[in-house]
């Protein structure tokens, strides 16, 4: 049985792994949240970045890209996928939204608010103290926001949370 993935960090503009199609998509009663550790891609253990993780919220929903797995190579990929998402999330299924009336069922990864690497929330000036000064394995954390941000305008999708954190890291650099 093919499978669909939703995303809604990194995956939406680096999905790193083949797939039958690729469409815009929607996950309701979550938002996304700058509140995950990343010590193994944006960030090292003693200094980790932020990076992107959904969490429960009833009144919200989140915009992102859902990807269409074959049957055949879904075991492949997830084994790849939760190596890439190891530090701190977890699958869970969701229902997925194309449109009001096109739902599926999908697989999404979060980071439980009990994970080893959850930061959780920040005043913005730590938040952005932060994001600009890691780095890791994977890149910058500037650039992650930025490339986050920059793929969700491509999407028309609205997340004032992203979009307001940008906007401060970007006024910090531009100084």
């Amino acid at each position: 049985m093919n499978v669909w993935v939703f995303a809604y960090g990194s995956l939406i503009w680096r999905p790193d792994f083949k797939f039958l199609e690729r469409r815009q998509a929607r996950v309701r009663g979550w938002q996304r949240r700058f509140w995950q550790g990343s010590h193994d891609h944006r960030g090292v253990p003693k200094q980790p970045g932020r990076v992107v993780t959904l969490v429960p919220e009833s009144s919200a929903h989140c915009d992102g890209m859902a990807y269409l797995l074959e049957s055949e190579v879904a075991h492949r990929t997830f084994e790849v996928l939760d190596h890439r998402e190891k530090n701190g999330y977890e699958r869970v299924a969701v229902c997925v939204e194309f449109s009001s009336t096109e739902q599926v069922d999908g697989i999404m990864y979060i980071a439980p608010t009990d994970n080893h690497a959850f930061l959780g929330p920040a005043p913005l000036d730590d938040m952005v103290a932060q994001i600009r000064t890691c780095e890791g394995p994977s890149g910058k954390n500037v650039d992650y926001l930025f490339e986050l941000a920059d793929a969700l305008r491509a999407l028309d999708a609205d997340d004032s949370h992203v979009f307001e954190l940008e906007a401060a890291v970007r006024t910090g650099l531009e100084k």
